[in-house]
Protein backbone atom coordinates (compact mmCIF):
# COMPACT_ATOMS: atom_id res chain seq x y z
CA UNK A 1 0.00 0.00 0.00
CA UNK A 2 1.21 3.48 -0.80
CA UNK A 3 2.30 5.24 2.41
CA UNK A 4 0.68 8.55 1.48
CA UNK A 5 -2.04 9.49 -0.99
CA UNK A 6 -3.71 12.81 -1.83
CA UNK A 7 -7.39 13.36 -2.49
CA UNK A 8 -8.05 16.21 -4.95
CA UNK A 9 -11.37 18.04 -5.10
CA UNK A 10 -11.50 20.18 -8.26
CA UNK A 11 -14.27 22.72 -7.78
CA UNK A 12 -15.51 25.70 -9.76
CA UNK A 13 -13.73 28.28 -7.61
CA UNK A 14 -10.84 26.34 -6.07
CA UNK A 15 -8.88 23.13 -6.09
CA UNK A 16 -8.55 21.52 -2.66
CA UNK A 17 -6.33 18.67 -1.57
CA UNK A 18 -5.84 16.53 1.53
CA UNK A 19 -2.85 14.23 2.08
CA UNK A 20 -3.43 11.12 4.19
CA UNK A 21 -0.98 8.50 5.39
CA UNK A 22 -2.02 4.85 5.76
CA UNK A 23 -5.19 5.47 3.76
CA UNK A 24 -7.63 2.58 3.98
CA UNK A 25 -6.43 1.54 7.45
CA UNK A 26 -8.07 2.25 10.78
CA UNK A 27 -5.13 4.43 11.81
CA UNK A 28 -5.21 6.70 8.75
CA UNK A 29 -3.77 10.14 9.50
CA UNK A 30 -4.50 13.51 7.91
CA UNK A 31 -1.05 14.95 7.23
CA UNK A 32 -1.82 18.27 5.52
CA UNK A 33 -4.52 20.12 3.60
CA UNK A 34 -4.66 23.25 1.48
CA UNK A 35 -6.55 24.99 -1.33
CA UNK A 36 -5.72 27.32 -4.24
CA UNK A 37 -8.25 29.53 -6.01
CA UNK A 38 -9.11 28.98 -9.66
CA UNK A 39 -9.90 31.72 -12.19
CA UNK A 40 -13.47 31.93 -13.41
CA UNK A 41 -14.18 29.60 -16.33
CA UNK A 42 -11.34 27.13 -15.72
CA UNK A 43 -13.79 24.61 -14.26
CA UNK A 44 -17.53 24.43 -14.75
CA UNK A 45 -19.75 22.18 -12.60
CA UNK A 46 -16.81 19.97 -11.69
CA UNK A 47 -15.61 19.57 -15.27
CA UNK A 48 -12.19 20.90 -16.24
CA UNK A 49 -12.43 23.22 -19.26
CA UNK A 50 -8.88 24.61 -19.12
CA UNK A 51 -6.51 21.75 -18.20
CA UNK A 52 -3.35 23.88 -18.32
CA UNK A 53 -4.82 26.50 -15.99
CA UNK A 54 -5.94 23.87 -13.50
CA UNK A 55 -2.58 22.08 -13.76
CA UNK A 56 -0.80 25.33 -12.89
CA UNK A 57 -3.05 25.75 -9.83
CA UNK A 58 -2.33 22.18 -8.73
CA UNK A 59 1.42 22.76 -9.05
CA UNK A 60 1.04 25.87 -6.89
CA UNK A 61 -0.98 23.84 -4.39
CA UNK A 62 1.81 21.28 -4.06
CA UNK A 63 4.42 24.00 -3.70
CA UNK A 64 2.52 26.10 -1.15
CA UNK A 65 1.41 23.25 1.11
CA UNK A 66 4.40 20.93 0.75
CA UNK A 67 2.47 17.85 -0.33
CA UNK A 68 4.83 14.88 -0.54
CA UNK A 69 2.92 12.22 -2.45
CA UNK A 70 2.30 12.39 -6.18
CA UNK A 71 -0.30 9.62 -6.06
CA UNK A 72 -3.75 11.19 -6.17
CA UNK A 73 -7.42 10.19 -6.11
CA UNK A 74 -9.86 12.28 -8.15
CA UNK A 75 -13.55 12.79 -7.51
CA UNK A 76 -16.44 12.96 -9.98
CA UNK A 77 -19.93 14.09 -9.12
CA UNK A 78 -21.58 16.53 -11.52
CA UNK A 79 -24.49 16.48 -13.96
CA UNK A 80 -22.48 14.16 -16.22
CA UNK A 81 -22.46 11.43 -13.58
CA UNK A 82 -25.47 9.36 -12.56
CA UNK A 83 -26.26 6.71 -9.98
CA UNK A 84 -29.16 4.30 -10.39
CA UNK A 85 -30.52 1.39 -8.36
CA UNK A 86 -29.52 -1.91 -9.94
CA UNK A 87 -29.91 -5.57 -8.97
CA UNK A 88 -27.80 -8.24 -10.65
CA UNK A 89 -27.43 -12.03 -10.26
CA UNK A 90 -25.00 -12.93 -7.52
CA UNK A 91 -21.51 -13.45 -8.89
CA UNK A 92 -17.95 -12.21 -8.21
CA UNK A 93 -17.55 -8.42 -8.44
CA UNK A 94 -15.07 -8.75 -11.30
CA UNK A 95 -17.68 -10.62 -13.33
CA UNK A 96 -20.40 -8.10 -12.45
CA UNK A 97 -18.28 -5.23 -13.74
CA UNK A 98 -17.48 -7.14 -16.92
CA UNK A 99 -21.21 -7.66 -17.55
CA UNK A 100 -22.32 -4.05 -16.90
CA UNK A 101 -21.96 -2.80 -20.53
CA UNK A 102 -24.42 -5.49 -21.66
CA UNK A 103 -26.99 -4.81 -18.93
CA UNK A 104 -27.30 -1.06 -18.45
CA UNK A 105 -27.81 0.65 -21.82
CA UNK A 106 -31.50 1.26 -21.03
CA UNK A 107 -30.54 2.94 -17.74
CA UNK A 108 -28.24 5.61 -19.15
CA UNK A 109 -28.79 8.34 -21.74
CA UNK A 110 -25.50 7.96 -23.64
CA UNK A 111 -23.94 5.05 -25.56
CA UNK A 112 -22.19 2.59 -23.25
CA UNK A 113 -18.96 3.15 -25.20
CA UNK A 114 -18.98 6.82 -24.10
CA UNK A 115 -19.37 6.05 -20.39
CA UNK A 116 -17.27 4.69 -17.55
CA UNK A 117 -19.28 2.18 -15.52
CA UNK A 118 -19.00 0.80 -12.02
CA UNK A 119 -21.19 -1.04 -9.53
CA UNK A 120 -21.43 -0.41 -5.79
CA UNK A 121 -22.89 -3.39 -3.89
CA UNK A 122 -25.20 -2.68 -0.96
CA UNK A 123 -27.04 -5.86 0.00
CA UNK A 124 -28.02 -9.36 -1.07
CA UNK A 125 -31.49 -10.81 -1.50
CA UNK A 126 -33.40 -13.65 -3.16
CA UNK A 127 -34.72 -12.65 -6.60
CA UNK A 128 -37.04 -14.39 -9.04
CA UNK A 129 -34.08 -16.17 -10.65
CA UNK A 130 -32.08 -16.84 -7.50
CA UNK A 131 -29.67 -14.95 -5.25
CA UNK A 132 -28.95 -11.38 -6.35
CA UNK A 133 -26.85 -8.40 -5.33
CA UNK A 134 -28.59 -5.06 -4.91
CA UNK A 135 -26.59 -1.91 -5.39
CA UNK A 136 -25.95 1.26 -7.31
CA UNK A 137 -24.90 1.57 -10.92
CA UNK A 138 -22.49 4.48 -11.35
CA UNK A 139 -21.98 5.88 -14.85
CA UNK A 140 -19.82 8.85 -15.81
CA UNK A 141 -19.30 10.45 -19.20
CA UNK A 142 -15.82 9.34 -20.22
CA UNK A 143 -14.89 12.70 -21.75
CA UNK A 144 -15.52 14.64 -18.54
CA UNK A 145 -13.50 12.20 -16.43
CA UNK A 146 -10.54 12.22 -18.83
CA UNK A 147 -10.47 16.04 -18.79
CA UNK A 148 -9.89 16.05 -15.05
CA UNK A 149 -7.33 13.27 -15.31
CA UNK A 150 -5.45 15.25 -17.96
CA UNK A 151 -5.15 18.31 -15.69
CA UNK A 152 -3.66 16.20 -12.91
CA UNK A 153 -1.20 14.49 -15.25
CA UNK A 154 -0.12 17.85 -16.68
CA UNK A 155 0.75 18.83 -13.10
CA UNK A 156 3.13 15.87 -12.91
CA UNK A 157 0.94 13.75 -10.65
CA UNK A 158 -0.25 10.16 -10.94
CA UNK A 159 -4.01 9.52 -10.71
CA UNK A 160 -4.39 6.12 -9.05
CA UNK A 161 -8.20 6.12 -8.74
CA UNK A 162 -11.34 8.05 -9.69
CA UNK A 163 -14.11 7.88 -7.08
CA UNK A 164 -17.69 9.13 -6.84
CA UNK A 165 -17.87 12.30 -4.72
CA UNK A 166 -21.02 11.20 -2.84
CA UNK A 167 -19.20 8.07 -1.67
CA UNK A 168 -16.21 10.18 -0.61
CA UNK A 169 -18.48 12.42 1.45
CA UNK A 170 -20.02 9.41 3.20
CA UNK A 171 -16.59 8.07 3.97
CA UNK A 172 -15.30 11.26 5.56
CA UNK A 173 -18.49 11.81 7.57
CA UNK A 174 -19.20 8.29 8.83
CA UNK A 175 -15.81 6.59 8.87
CA UNK A 176 -15.34 5.10 12.32
CA UNK A 177 -18.75 6.34 13.53
CA UNK A 178 -21.34 3.98 15.01
CA UNK A 179 -24.74 4.64 13.53
CA UNK A 180 -27.60 2.28 12.82
CA UNK A 181 -30.04 4.78 11.36
CA UNK A 182 -30.61 6.48 8.01
CA UNK A 183 -28.97 9.85 7.51
CA UNK A 184 -29.36 12.30 4.62
CA UNK A 185 -26.15 13.95 3.43
CA UNK A 186 -26.70 17.11 1.43
CA UNK A 187 -23.73 18.92 -0.09
CA UNK A 188 -24.57 22.18 -1.87
CA UNK A 189 -21.68 22.92 -4.22
CA UNK A 190 -21.20 25.68 -6.76
CA UNK A 191 -22.80 23.83 -9.68
CA UNK A 192 -24.13 20.56 -8.26
CA UNK A 193 -26.03 19.57 -5.13
CA UNK A 194 -25.35 16.04 -3.96
CA UNK A 195 -27.81 13.99 -1.95
CA UNK A 196 -26.68 10.73 -0.36
CA UNK A 197 -28.80 8.74 2.05
CA UNK A 198 -26.89 6.24 4.14
CA UNK A 199 -28.05 3.46 6.43
CA UNK A 200 -25.63 2.39 9.15
CA UNK A 201 -23.07 4.50 7.32
CA UNK A 202 -23.50 2.66 3.99
CA UNK A 203 -24.79 4.64 0.97
CA UNK A 204 -28.22 3.41 -0.11
CA UNK A 205 -29.40 6.18 -2.41
CA UNK A 206 -27.65 8.86 -4.49
CA UNK A 207 -29.01 11.81 -6.44
CA UNK A 208 -27.08 14.58 -8.16
CA UNK A 209 -29.10 17.76 -8.68
CA UNK A 210 -27.59 20.07 -11.36
CA UNK A 211 -28.11 23.21 -9.26
CA UNK A 212 -25.84 24.97 -6.81
CA UNK A 213 -24.68 28.27 -5.39
CA UNK A 214 -23.52 29.59 -8.76
CA UNK A 215 -27.06 29.38 -10.13
CA UNK A 216 -28.18 31.94 -7.56
CA UNK A 217 -25.22 34.20 -8.41
CA UNK A 218 -26.02 34.00 -12.11
CA UNK A 219 -29.72 34.72 -11.50
CA UNK A 220 -28.89 37.82 -9.48
CA UNK A 221 -26.45 39.04 -12.14
CA UNK A 222 -28.92 38.51 -14.96
CA UNK A 223 -32.09 39.87 -13.37
CA UNK A 224 -30.51 42.80 -11.54
CA UNK A 225 -27.83 43.64 -14.14
CA UNK A 226 -25.02 43.55 -11.57
CA UNK A 227 -21.50 42.09 -11.46
CA UNK A 228 -20.56 38.72 -10.01
CA UNK A 229 -18.89 40.46 -7.06
CA UNK A 230 -22.04 42.44 -6.31
CA UNK A 231 -24.17 39.32 -6.59
CA UNK A 232 -21.96 37.42 -4.15
CA UNK A 233 -22.13 40.32 -1.70
CA UNK A 234 -25.93 40.35 -1.87
CA UNK A 235 -26.05 36.61 -1.26
CA UNK A 236 -23.88 36.88 1.83
CA UNK A 237 -25.60 39.93 3.29
CA UNK A 238 -29.23 39.10 2.56
CA UNK A 239 -29.59 35.34 2.50
CA UNK A 240 -33.17 34.24 3.01
CA UNK A 241 -34.00 37.31 5.09
CA UNK A 242 -37.60 38.27 5.68
CA UNK A 243 -37.18 41.92 4.76
CA UNK A 244 -34.47 44.08 3.20
CA UNK A 245 -35.66 47.62 2.44
CA UNK A 246 -34.11 48.80 -0.80
CA UNK A 247 -33.22 45.27 -1.90
CA UNK A 248 -36.69 43.85 -2.50
CA UNK A 249 -35.80 42.68 -6.03
CA UNK A 250 -32.73 40.81 -4.80
CA UNK A 251 -34.72 39.19 -1.99
CA UNK A 252 -37.29 37.98 -4.52
CA UNK A 253 -34.61 36.39 -6.73
CA UNK A 254 -32.89 34.72 -3.79
CA UNK A 255 -36.16 33.29 -2.50
CA UNK A 256 -37.28 32.02 -5.90
CA UNK A 257 -34.03 30.28 -6.82
CA UNK A 258 -33.37 28.88 -3.35
CA UNK A 259 -36.96 27.69 -2.86
CA UNK A 260 -36.71 25.70 -6.09
CA UNK A 261 -33.63 23.89 -4.81
CA UNK A 262 -35.11 23.33 -1.35
CA UNK A 263 -38.26 21.85 -2.90
CA UNK A 264 -36.13 19.50 -5.02
CA UNK A 265 -34.31 18.38 -1.89
CA UNK A 266 -37.57 17.85 -0.01
CA UNK A 267 -38.98 15.79 -2.89
CA UNK A 268 -35.81 13.69 -3.02
CA UNK A 269 -35.94 12.93 0.70
CA UNK A 270 -39.67 12.18 0.50
CA UNK A 271 -39.11 9.77 -2.39
CA UNK A 272 -36.64 7.77 -0.34
CA UNK A 273 -38.88 7.79 2.74
CA UNK A 274 -41.92 6.68 0.75
CA UNK A 275 -40.12 3.86 -1.07
CA UNK A 276 -38.21 2.57 1.95
CA UNK A 277 -40.67 2.95 4.80
CA UNK A 278 -38.84 0.41 6.95
CA UNK A 279 -35.77 2.69 7.07
CA UNK A 280 -36.46 5.73 9.29
CA UNK A 281 -34.51 8.87 8.41
CA UNK A 282 -33.37 10.73 11.51
CA UNK A 283 -31.32 13.76 10.47
CA UNK A 284 -29.55 15.72 7.73
CA UNK A 285 -25.82 16.37 7.55
CA UNK A 286 -25.47 19.62 5.62
CA UNK A 287 -22.24 20.65 3.90
CA UNK A 288 -20.99 22.69 0.94
CA UNK A 289 -20.40 26.37 0.30
CA UNK A 290 -23.93 26.93 -0.98
CA UNK A 291 -25.33 25.66 2.31
CA UNK A 292 -23.81 28.65 4.12
CA UNK A 293 -26.50 30.92 2.68
CA UNK A 294 -28.13 32.62 5.65
CA UNK A 295 -31.43 30.93 6.48
CA UNK A 296 -30.90 27.95 4.14
CA UNK A 297 -30.53 25.41 6.92
CA UNK A 298 -33.62 26.65 8.76
CA UNK A 299 -35.70 26.58 5.56
CA UNK A 300 -34.59 23.03 4.79
CA UNK A 301 -35.41 21.92 8.33
CA UNK A 302 -38.89 23.42 7.98
CA UNK A 303 -39.80 21.55 4.79
CA UNK A 304 -38.19 18.20 5.69
CA UNK A 305 -38.95 18.26 9.44
CA UNK A 306 -35.50 16.82 10.03
CA UNK A 307 -32.82 18.31 12.30
CA UNK A 308 -29.57 19.56 10.77
CA UNK A 309 -26.13 18.60 12.06
CA UNK A 310 -22.67 19.71 10.98
CA UNK A 311 -19.93 17.14 10.30
CA UNK A 312 -16.66 17.08 12.20
CA UNK A 313 -13.93 15.67 9.89
CA UNK A 314 -11.49 15.32 12.78
CA UNK A 315 -13.61 12.43 14.12
CA UNK A 316 -13.01 10.21 11.08
CA UNK A 317 -9.22 10.34 10.92
CA UNK A 318 -6.17 10.88 13.06
CA UNK A 319 -4.47 14.26 12.84
CA UNK A 320 -0.80 14.58 12.03
CA UNK A 321 1.70 16.91 13.62
CA UNK A 322 0.76 20.53 12.96
CA UNK A 323 -2.87 19.75 12.01
CA UNK A 324 -5.16 21.28 14.62
CA UNK A 325 -8.68 19.92 15.20
CA UNK A 326 -10.12 23.39 15.88
CA UNK A 327 -8.67 24.83 12.67
CA UNK A 328 -9.96 21.88 10.65
CA UNK A 329 -13.44 22.25 12.16
CA UNK A 330 -13.50 25.93 11.25
CA UNK A 331 -13.17 25.03 7.56
CA UNK A 332 -16.87 24.04 7.83
CA UNK A 333 -16.53 20.90 5.75
CA UNK A 334 -14.58 22.51 2.92
CA UNK A 335 -12.17 19.57 2.76
CA UNK A 336 -14.61 16.70 3.33
CA UNK A 337 -14.63 15.60 -0.31
CA UNK A 338 -10.85 15.62 -0.66
CA UNK A 339 -10.47 13.81 2.66
CA UNK A 340 -12.98 11.12 1.69
CA UNK A 341 -11.29 10.59 -1.65
CA UNK A 342 -7.93 10.02 0.04
CA UNK A 343 -9.42 7.72 2.69
CA UNK A 344 -10.95 5.50 0.03
CA UNK A 345 -7.71 4.84 -1.79
CA UNK A 346 -6.84 1.21 -2.35
CA UNK A 347 -3.49 2.05 -3.92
Amino acid sequence: MTANVVGIDIGSVAVRAVEVSDAGRTNATLVRYHEVSLPEGAVSRGEVLEPNTVAAAIKQLWSDAGFKSKNVVLGMGNHRVLARDLSVPKMPMKRIREMLPFQVQDLISVPVADALLDFYPISESEGESGPQINGLLVAAIKESVLGNVKAVELAGLTPVEVDLIPFALSRSIFRGARTDDAVVQIDVGAGTTTVVITYAGVPQFVRLIPTGGDDLTQALMLRLSITAEEAEQLKRSLGLGLAAPGNEAAVTVIREVTTELINSLRNTVNYFVNTRQSVPVTRIVLTGGGAHLKGFSDALTEVTRLPMVAPDPSLSVGLGRGVKADALKQTQGTYLVALGLALGSKA
